[in-house]
């Protein structure tokens, strides 16, 4: 595998960083994640508007416009002959002295990686995701907006570390006022007869990418779908549950806090809207290979 780092590619053994660079000393940086299908990216200029702007927001100027990255992250991927996989960039302030001072790291630096990818294996897609609720509230918005896919990560793998001791795969994460923000890395949608609810930006979720195509896949199939403050309430009384993300597509919920999700079975509404993103996948790409 080649990495590419600042305008140059590495054998995946030779791709390095500085141990002075403020992405690995203080987790000063964003990234960004995009899945590509049959030699297609999928809404490349959307992750890569978002990867934008997560640095805007946190005063990283990154030395690469949007014609630049679409361009590097398109090489990335036929430099290591890939059709369907996983794109990661990482953009990080660059490398400094060990102050938090940001403005003595004289040039940020943009790694892109393409792989292939299984987040969670088959036979989860066809039974359903246990979650439990974690104890590590969701970074609240006056601290770092949810918006920010930063690289410092811990509170969520700290509620991931609940979830899995807590033989779950994945943690349900609550912002301070106690209302459902996200799981540990994705997004969360309640369905409740012809309703579908996800929660808004303002209770510390993130605004997926896929949550925005699911939203739209669902309007269009006629269910009424928007954005809601819920509660675990919401959650264990729900009709179906399920999660998005660019890794994780779209995925049933069918047991929460030891309750099942419906009948405990991925409903009707998930398979569908999973069908429906599936084929979504197929268009909204941008081709990789002349």
């Amino acid at each position: 595998m080649k990495v590419y780092i600042d305008g140059e590619f590495f054998e995946e053994a030779e791709a390095k960083i500085s141990v002075f660079d403020h992405g690995l000393l203080y987790g000063d940086g964003v990234f960004e994640g995009i899945r590509f299908y049959g030699g297609g990216v999928f809404l490349l200029d959307e992750h890569l508007q978002r990867l934008l702007d997560s640095a805007r927001a946190i005063h990283l100027q990154i030395a690469m416009d949007l014609a630049e990255l679409r361009e590097a992250v398109l090489e990335t991927v036929r430099i290591n002959g890939l059709r369907d996989g996983y794109i990661r960039l990482v953009a990080t302030r660059g490398s400094g002295g060990l102050g938090l001072n940001p403005y003595v790291c004289r040039r940020s630096s943009m790694i892109i990686i393409a792989s292939t990818i299984q987040l969670y294996p088959e036979e989860k897609y066809r039974d359903g995701l246990t979650v439990v609720t974690c104890s590590t509230r969701r970074t609240g918005p006056a601290a770092l907006s949810p918006t920010v896919k930063s690289l410092n990560y811990l509170n969520n793998i700290l509620a991931k570390i609940e979830a899995l001791h807590a033989g779950a795969d994945e943690g349900l994460m609550l912002n301070e006022q106690g209302y459902v923000a996200e799981c540990t890395g994705d997004n969360i949608f309640v369905v409740r007869g012809n309703t579908i609810r996800t929660p808004p930006a303002t209770s510390g979720a993130l605004r997926g990418i896929t949550r925005q195509v699911v939203l739209e896949l669902a309007k269009e199939a006629g269910w009424e779908a928007g954005e809601e403050n819920l509660t675990r309430y919401e959650v264990y009384t729900a009709d179906e549950c399920f999660l998005t993300g660019t890794a994780a597509e779209v995925i049933p919920l069918v047991r929460i806090d030891a309750r099942p999700v419906g009948d405990g079975r991925p409903g009707p509404a998930t398979l569908e809207l999973m069908r429906r993103f599936r084929e979504r996948t197929a268009s909204c790409t941008t081709p990789v290979y002349p």
